[in-house]
C-alpha cells in the first residue's frame, strides 16, 4: 500500500521571518581551514591578498551571511595582538587547543578584507579563557571605533582606515568544557561574561552579544549552566549560543536520520530555560539563540586524534578533514529545516566549519576546491529559504529506531517569500525502506504553480563526492507530482531531499 503524508500551507500560520544569519557558517583557525583553505599565496587563483578565488566563489554561491571567527577552541587561547601589525613581525604561537603551531599570517583586518569579498559579516569571539575584559574591550576599540584613541589609532597605522564595525560578538567559547583552555565554573563564567559584556556595550552600544551555552545536550550540567549563566548575564547579552555534533558510529542510518528530533528537542529546552530565567528576573526582553556550531562530525576522529599526540605543533595539519557522504547531507537538511522550524527564537546559527575543516567545501592545496555532498542542502536552504516560515501543519506515518520513537518519514517545512511571491516547500523522507507521496494542500495560494522539483538522492548511503566527481549532487525531476486541484501530489524518494518551489 502505498504511503502518503500530508502538508497544509497556509499564509495566516507563520512561525517568524527567518533571520537570514541563520545560514552563517564558521572559519577557525584549525587545520587547513585558514592556510591552505581560504588563504594559499601561489596557488593559480589567489588574488593580490593571497585568497583563493576558487574558494570564494562557492562561498559566494552559498551566499553565507555571517561567518564566526576565529573559534572555537582556538579562541580561548587567542592573542588578538598577534594577529595584527606587519606580517613580518607577527610571532608564531603555540596553539593549545588542536596542538598545532598558528603563524598569524592571516589575522582580523585580513579576515575582515575576505569577508567583505564573500559579501558576509565577520561574528568575531573574544577569549575568555586565558584572558578577559580588558582584552576585549580592547580588541572591540582596534575594529569598532572610529579613530583618536589607543586602539582605533592602531588601526589606522596598520593600514585600515575605516572601522570593520563587527555587530555580533561572542563572550568566549564553550566555556563549560574541561577541555576548554580556562574552563570556568558557571558562575565563574556568567559573571565575567556580564562584566565584559557592560564593558563592551558602553565602547560600542550597537553590538550584539552571545553568551554560551553548553557545549552540547550531553554535558552533565546542560541546562542549569544555561540557567546559572543567564541569572548573571541576562540584562547584559542578546543570545545564548548552542552546539552540536552528530555522527553514524553504529552505521544505523534510520537512527542517524531521526537525530534532528535531539535537535528540535535541544531548543526547545533552551528556549524554555531562557524564559525561566526571564521570568525570574521579570525581565522584558527574550534571549534568542545562537545555534553557531552544528553539523555531521566524526568520520575523521581517529585520525584527528593520532596527528594530535603524535604529530603535534605542525602548522594547519590535516585536522578534522570529514569526507562527507550521501546520509550525511540528509541529516543536514534535516537539521536546516529543525532552524526554520525555530525561526521565532532561533537568530543565527553557523554550520561549521566552511572549508576544509568538517565542510562543505573542500581543497587540494595544488588543486581545485570542489563540493562536499552537505554543500547542497545549504546551498538550496540558503537560496530558496528567506522569507516567513510558515507552521508546518504536517501528518505523516511514523516508525521507531534505536534511540527514538515516532519518528516522522517526512520532516518538512515551507517559506513563504512575499515580495518574490514565491513559495518553497522542503522536505525530506527519511523512511530507509519507503517512498512516500506528499500532499501539499494549497488553497491558501490560490494561482500558483509547482516551477520546479529539485532531489538530492542516491542509491547508496556511502557515497562521497571527490574533487573528479561529484556523485552526489542535484537534478530537477518533472515526472514525480500531479494536481488534483489546488493539492499537488509529490513523490518523494525513500531516503531523499526534495526542494518544490511554486509561484504564480
Amino acid at each position: 500500500m502505498e504511503k502518503t503524508a500530508k502538508l497544509t500551507v497556509e499564509k495566516d500560520f507563520k512561525i517568524a521571518e527567518i533571520d537570514k544569519r541563520i545560514y552563517g557558517s564558521f572559519i577557525e583557525h584549525l587545520g587547513r581551514a585558514v592556510y591552505g583553505g581560504i588563504w594559499q599565496p601561489g596557488h593559480k587563483t589567489a588574488d593580490e591578498e593571497g585568497f583563493r578565488q576558487d574558494v570564494l566563489g562557492l562561498v559566494r554561491e552559498l551566499n553565507i551571511p555571517i561567518v564566526r571567527y576565529p573559534g572555537g577552541n582556538f579562541v580561548s587561547n587567542f592573542y588578538w595582538e598577534d594577529s595584527v601589525g606587519p606580517v613580518e613581525n607577527r610571532p608564531s604561537r603555540l596553539e593549545l587547543a588542536w596542538r598545532s603551531t598558528e603563524p598569524n599570517r592571516i589575522g582580523i583586518n585580513e579576515f575582515a578584507s575576505w569577508c567583505k569579498k564573500a559579501g558576509a559579516e565577520v561574528m568575531q569571539a573574544v577569549n575568555l579563557g586565558t584572558r578577559g575584559i580588558e582584552a576585549a574591550c580592547n580588541l572591540l576599540e582596534y575594529c569598532n571605533h572610529p579613530a583618536g584613541t589607543k586602539y582605533s589609532d592602531l588601526r589606522i597605522a596598520h593600514g585600515v582606515k575605516d572601522p570593520h564595525s563587527i555587530k555580533v560578538w561572542c563572550l568566549g567559547n564553550e566555556m563549560d568544557g574541561p577541555w576548554q583552555t580556562g574552563h570556568k565554573t558557571a558562575a565563574e563564567y556568567g559573571h565575567l561574561a556580564d562584566e565584559t559584556a557592560k564593558a563592551m556595550k558602553q565602547i560600542d552600544p550597537s553590538i550584539e552579544l552571545v553568551l554560551c551555552g553548553s557545549s552540547n545536550t550531553g554535558m552533565p550540567t546542560f541546562p542549569e549552566w544555561e540557567s546559572t549563566a543567564l541569572e548573571w548575564a541576562y540584562n547584559s547579552v542578546d543570545y545564548i549560543s548552542l552546539h552540536q555534533y552528530y555522527g553514524n558510529r553504529f552505521n544505523d542510518t534510520a537512527n542517524f536520520l531521526a537525530q534532528s528530533d535531539d535537535m528540535d528537542h535541544f531548543i526547545k529546552t533552551v528556549v524554555a530555560t531562557c524564559d525561566y530565567v526571564k521570568a525570574k528576573k521579570r525581565a522584558k526582553k527574550n534571549i534568542n539563540l545562537s545555534f553557531d556550531e552544528w553539523n555531521v562530525w566524526f568520520h575523521a576522529n581517529e585520525a584527528d586524534d593520532d596527528t594530535m599526540k603524535n604529530r603535534p605543533w605542525q602548522v594547519a595539519p590535516h585536522l578534522l578533514e570529514d569526507h562527507y557522504d550521501f546520509e550525511d547531507a540528509l541529516l543536514v537538511g534535516l537539521m536546516l529545516i529543525t532552524l526554520m522550524k525555530h525561526s521565532d527564537r532561533v537568530k543565527m546559527a553557523c554550520m561549521a566549519q566552511l572549508v576544509n575543516v568538517i565542510a562543505p567545501i573542500m581543497t587540494e592545496e595544488n588543486g581545485p576546491a570542489w563540493r562536499q555532498t552537505i554543500y547542497y542542502p545549504l546551498l538550496h536552504a540558503s537560496k530558496y529559504g528567506r522569507g516567513t516560515a510558515l507552521q508546518p501543519v504536517l501528518s505523516s506515518p511514523k516508525h521507531d529506531t534505536l534511540d527514538f520513537t515516532d519518528v516522522t518519514d517526512v520532516e518538512s517545512i515551507a517559506v513563504w517569500n512575499e515580495e518574490k511571491e514565491e513559495v518553497t516547500v522542503f522536505a525530506v523522507n527519511r523512511s530507509v525502506t519507503d517512498d512516500v507521496v506528499l500532499d501539499i494542500d494549497l488553497r491558501a495560494f490560490a494561482g500558483f504553480r509547482l516551477q520546479e522539483h529539485i532531489v538530492l538522492e542516491n542509491s547508496d548511503m556511502k557515497a562521497v563526492n571527490t574533487a573528479e566527481q561529484q556523485v552526489v549532487a542535484p537534478k530537477t525531476v518533472a515526472d514525480r507530482s500531479a494536481y488534483e486541484g489546488e493539492t499537488l501530489r509529490a513523490k518523494l524518494a525513500k531516503t531523499s531531499w526534495n526542494v518544490l518551489r511554486f509561484a504564480k
